[in-house]
């Protein structure tokens, strides 16, 4: 028979209370008594109580979740995603508690099927397109929860950490267009659901599903706005992921018609570098040059040159975390905006001649 707890009490002559001491509170016992307890239970072969009947007992996990609507390799490869977790890694190590990756499945059905039985005592909600009804199955487990994604409708008691997409987005798209630019296509990842590569025919960006996206759309149409171009005269691209060669095939025959564009605005630095990627390239003769932006800044950015817009990714990620394991006493505190600035470097140029 499998040994019991019961059975290293009997063995030594104390109570099951005592036993359990030993392993979960080792200050409650004198060290020769502890150790009289663990040396039965090797020689009983009994492991130790259970870690999940234990997390019930106490009333917490000792794990907070982060939720993304990637595959689990996503948060392993780009570079955002990691310099995130690493902020919410290093969070998470000084309030002595794990963090479980959380990826959610395209199928909603098994996506709050992930939520609901994710053994954590609260979230970090990364990168979740449409998360309502990911807060609403938080919610009903009575947990707390903190979003990257700053919401107009946010009530006090929510905590969030973010930036302002739209005017950060806005402040590339005004520097381009001060250059000059007015042939113009902006690419970003996932603008629709199962969406195909390439050219996409959209009202405005409001249609757009992810709030991340919707925002920096938002952001860089609002600048090409105030100098005459409107969302139908703009050039929408949509990637199926966030990746180089997604961007790739985004773009592809973008620069072959007679009047391709001058400019390309990317919702992110990976996108960004996947279309500095196909330029280079290019071998069907001299191309023109295209002014090309990223979002992000992340380290291959400034080896490539890349303008872009800066965002303070680990910052994000370990105040996410603080928020969650240590929530502020003050609720003002609770809605945490960071600060971006756009960084010129040497994909940006004048709009060439004809």
């Amino acid at each position: 028979m499998k040994p019991t707890l019961q059975a290293v009490a009997d063995a030594v002559g104390v109570s099951r209370s005592t036993v359990s001491n030993a392993y979960s509170r080792p200050d409650q016992l004198s060290a020769a008594l502890r150790e009289r307890i663990l040396d039965a239970a090797r020689q009983l072969g009994y492991p130790g109580p259970n870690p999940t009947a234990r997390s019930l007992r106490r009333g917490f996990v000792g794990s907070i979740g982060v939720l993304f609507t990637s595959q689990l390799s996503y948060a392993f490869t780009d570079p955002f995603a990691v310099r995130f977790l690493a902020g919410v890694g290093e969070a998470a190590e000084r309030h002595g508690t794990s963090m479980l990756l959380v990826p959610l499945p395209q199928a909603q059905t098994d996506a709050r099927r992930a939520v609901e039985n994710a053994a954590v005592d609260g979230f970090c909600v990364y990168c979740v397109a449409d998360e309502e009804w990911a807060l609403d199955v938080i919610r009903a487990r009575g947990l707390p929860y903190v979003s990257t994604a700053p919401r107009d409708d946010a009530g006090a008691d929510e905590r969030f950490v973010g930036i302002d997409e739209r005017a950060a987005a806005y402040s590339a798209a005004a520097h381009v267009a001060g250059l000059g630019h007015r042939r113009v296509a902006l690419l970003a990842d996932a603008v629709l659901p199962d969406a195909p590569a390439g050219p996409l025919t959209l009202s405005g960006p409001q249609e757009v599903w992810h709030p991340t996206t919707r925002g920096r759309l938002t952001g860089f149409a609002d600048a090409f706005a105030e100098v005459g171009v409107d969302w139908a005269g703009l050039t929408l691209l949509n990637a199926p992921g966030n990746s180089r060669r997604a961007a790739a095939a985004a773009v592809a025959g973008l620069f072959d018609g007679p009047a391709p564009p001058t400019a390309v605005l990317a919702g992110s630095d990976v996108l960004a570098l996947g279309v500095l990627d196909v330029l280079a390239q290019r071998s069907d003769g001299p191309v023109p040059p295209v002014s090309v932006t990223g979002f992000d800044d992340v380290p291959e950015a400034a080896a490539a040159g890349l303008t872009t817009v800066r965002q303070p990714a680990k910052e994000k990620g370990r105040i996410a975390a603080e928020l969650l394991l240590d929530p502020p006493a003050d609720a003002a505190a609770n809605h945490v905006l960071l600060p971006t600035a756009l960084v010129v470097r040497t994909s940006t140029g004048p709009v060439p001649r004809s």
